[in-house]
């Protein structure tokens, strides 16, 4: 019964070992008691009672002694799938618990071997320690050959314990890809708008690169896009091409291409760059430069092309015309009209690549203009009418229509229509304006059909001997069909030598001339004239009546004299107005002598004869008779005084007498200390120093004496009008013999100043003349010390 025991013991051990994983279960079941096997075949499916033999073997069998059961071995962990890059430590776990049988790992069923160091393969080892059950594989650095299925074994134990097998893992091992490669390499020149390849190829990727194109403004390319995948030799890693189809445009020139490539071994993009320089036709551009357009000015237009290459040539058109002269990127059209309003301007650029050409419509502004004028119309009562103001403008005219009767607008269209009565007959204004330009107008007039109306004058004139001309002038609507002329109830032919009918006609009616040749005094009366239209007729008298004419030669005649009378007048004027004017400069003058001498301003006079002054052409003659030294000489002054002599004084009522400067005594200021002028006195207000002489008690007849008196010498009377003479200290001759004579002048002929020189030592003494006098005047020095009057202004002698 043990043998036997023994023997199914061992018989389970071995069959689970051949049933190895699929059996492992049941493996495990062997090694328990009958009973318990029993027990659950029993639960597991109901069965019919055993008969009582079988009953009897099965108490027997477990109520025999048999050996201890049998510990199994299993894994704590398994392998599981992963993923490793090439040069990357990978480690594929196995724990095993209750392990009695020796253990190995197997790549692709191939043993590896039991030792832990797993000699003859270098990468490889197992980790772990006995104690722990732990058998993991390490292999490093990963390769592309460790790419496999491995599996973690386990042999049967010693004492019969089945062997056991992990599942299979599978390590896939990533390869990166090598760096992309653009095949037309990295710069390619082309042509805009010629589809061009680019191809970008990544090898030796595993799994296959994906390939990704970007353009040169960062954008991911997604349409034109072909890729392809080939496997290479070793069946693992794969070559990726992309190619990447494109038509350049002007926007990819001098723009840089990218080819990335990646796989999941390495998520960081490899490129490769491409930079595309595109040949392309001129891109044109044209601008108006001169701002607003306005007829008469000066056109500017402004052409500017991108292209590559740059070797242009520009050409300009207007409504297709080619325009002749050297323009290129510029085109002037000087004092533009209104006839190149709406023309079209094109600008045409060519280079080898191609041409393109870009146009620019003018828009002109000129002030109105009629295309078509109001015209005036006839029409009957009650009809209705239009008129057309056409004009043409830029920007389109502002047109007004003014009834000219009432002064309103009455339409603002080109077009007016009008229903005719008697209050919409007349005269209409079209007005037309465009802003910035000058206004223009024209009229026409609704003419109300009618009988005609005739306005001329009831009495005209003529002048017998002449040819008369009598006027009818009619209004009439529609034209009238004749005009009648009648004289003394006869009407007058046309034919006839004496007379003459002119007709012109009128855009309201007619006006007729009954011309009479050589007219006489039995042409002159009445006449009838008569018009008649469709509507009716009008009759006035006309009375011609002779006109009285003066003789040609009289009327020239009156007209000459009636001219020279004018002139001779005019002249006359112009004289008195030149010898009104002399005297009164003259008495000016004089005036300003007189003033001068009674301030005894010498500084003014002195001015005077220096520099000449605006008197200086006046000259107040002093006559002094035949008897006087001089003769007829006279003294005469710029300023139209004498430098000495008396004085007329007005007594009596209008007798004169002459004194002189000396009878009037003057006080004597002694000169100031320290003061040296060069010859000059300064000038001060002297009228502060000067005291007027006493008033003498001496009547006039006192005064006549005193012009006698033997002790007052007339050279005096220079100190009166030069304060430097005044101080002088040179003694001078005895008076002339002749004084006497002067003073014993009547009063009617004063005597004149003694200029008579006088010898000094033999000699004749030097005097002063005085700068650019126009006639003989010296300033003689006194021959007695005077006192100088303070504060004087002296003349540099």
């Amino acid at each position: 019964m043990g043998a036997a025991c023994a023997s199914r013991g061992c018989g389970g051990v071995a069959w689970a070992v051949r049933g190895r994983g699929r059996w492992r279960a049941r493996g495990r079941s062997a090694s328990t008691s009958p009973a318990s096997a029993l027990s659950a075949s029993a639960r597991a499916r109901p069965h019919p009672p055993p008969p009582p033999l079988l009953l009897l073997l099965l108490l027997a069998w477990a109520a025999a002694p048999r050996p201890a059961a049998a510990v199994d071995q299993r894994f704590a962990m398994e392998p599981q799938d992963q993923t490793a890059i090439v040069g990357s430590r990978v480690t594929l776990p196995c724990r095993v618990v209750n392990k009695t049988g020796a253990l190995q790992w197997t790549k692709d069923d191939f043993g590896l071997g039991t030792h832990r160091n797993l000699s003859g393969f270098e990468r490889y080892r197992m980790i772990g320690s006995d104690e722990e059950g732990d058998f993991s594989l390490e292999i490093y650095p990963v390769m592309l050959d460790d790419d496999a299925r491995y599996q973690c074994q386990v042999g049967p134990g010693q004492a019969g314990e089945p062997g056991i097998r992990s599942k299979f893992a599978t390590l896939t091992v990533l390869v990166p890809p090598e760096p992309p490669r653009i095949v037309q390499g990295d710069f390619l020149v082309t042509t805009e708008d010629r589809e061009i390849e680019l191809e970008c190829v990544s090898l030796a990727g595993k799994p296959a690169a994906e390939i990704t194109w970007i353009d040169g403004l960062g954008n991911v390319m997604t349409e034109g896009l072909d890729e392809i995948v080939e496997a290479l030799p070793d069946g693992r890693r794969f070559t990726s091409k992309s190619i990447l189809k494109l038509t350049p445009k002007k926007e990819h020139h001098n723009t840089t291409f990218t080819c990335q490539a990646q796989n999941t071994a390495d998520r960081t993009y490899r490129s490769a760059r491409l930079r595309l320089e595109v040949k392309y036709a001129p891109k044109v551009t044209l601008t108006i430069t001169s701002g607003r357009m306005t007829e008469g000015a000066e056109v500017r237009l402004a052409c500017r092309a991108d292209a590559n290459p740059l070797d242009l040539t520009y050409r300009w058109f207007i409504n297709d015309e080619l325009m002749a002269g050297d323009f290129t990127t510029e085109f002037i059209i000087p004092n533009i009209s209104r006839r190149y309003h709406d023309a079209i301007v094109k600008c045409e650029v060519h280079n080898p690549v191609g041409k393109s050409e870009e146009s620019e419509t003018l828009d002109i502004s000129y002030g109105p203009r009629f295309k078509t004028r109001p015209k005036s119309v006839q029409a009957d009562q009650g009809t209705t009418v239009t008129l057309t103001c056409d004009v043409d403008g830029n920007p389109p005219p502002d047109i007004l229509w003014i009834h000219e009767d009432t002064g309103k607008v009455v339409g603002t269209s080109v077009n007016l229509t009008m229903d005719v009565d008697k209050r919409t007959a007349g005269r209409y204004y079209c007005k037309a304006g465009v802003q910035g330009f000058h206004e223009i107008g024209a009229e026409a007039t609704i003419m109300l059909k009618g009988k005609p109306t005739i306005s001329s004058a009831l009495v005209q004139f003529g002048i017998p001997g002449d040819n008369v001309r009598l006027e009818c002038l009619a209004f009439s609507v529609p034209k009238p069909d004749h005009v009648v002329w009648t004289f003394k109830g006869n009407e007058v032919d046309a034919s006839d030598k004496d007379y003459t009918i002119l007709e012109d006609p009128l855009p309201e009616g007619i006006k007729s001339t009954l011309v009479i040749r050589e007219s006489r005094d039995q042409h002159f009366g009445s006449y009838n004239c008569s018009v008649t239209n469709p509507y009716g007729s009008d009759t006035v008298e006309i009375l011609l009546k002779a006109q009285k004419t003066f003789p040609l030669l009289l009327i020239l005649v009156c007209v000459i004299g009636g001219v020279i009378l004018i002139i001779a007048i005019a002249m006359i004027i112009i004289l008195c107005q030149r010898r009104e004017k002399k005297p009164q400069d003259c008495r000016d003058a004089e005036k300003q002598c007189k003033e001068s001498d009674r301030s005894s301003n010498i500084s003014d006079l002195k001015m005077e004869l220096r520099t000449g002054s605006s008197v200086s052409n006046v000259h107040c003659e002093l006559e002094y008779g035949p008897d006087s030294e001089t003769g007829s000489e006279s003294v005469v002054t710029r300023v139209g005084m004498p430098l000495a002599g008396p004085v007329a004084m007005p007594v009596n009522g209008g007798e004169n007498i002459y004194r002189y400067s000396t009878e009037f005594t003057e006080p004597i200021f002694p000169p100031k200390d320290g003061q040296n002028n060069n010859g000059y006195v300064p000038y001060v207000d002297y009228s502060r120093d000067f005291n007027p002489p006493p008033p003498t008690t001496l009547g006039i007849e006192s005064s006549r004496e005193s012009l006698t008196m033997p002790n007052i010498d007339p050279r005096y009377s220079a100190a009166y009008g030069n304060p430097y003479l005044r101080n002088s200290s040179t003694s001078l001759p005895a008076p002339h013999a002749t004084h006497n004579t002067h003073v014993s002048h009547a009063v009617g002929t004063p005597a004149p100043p003694p200029y008579t020189p006088a010898t000094r030592n033999g000699a004749v003494p030097q005097v002063a003349r005085l700068p650019h006098s126009p006639t003989t005047q010296y300033i003689v020095p006194n021959s007695q010390p005077t006192t100088v009057k303070r504060g004087t202004l002296a003349t540099h002698v």
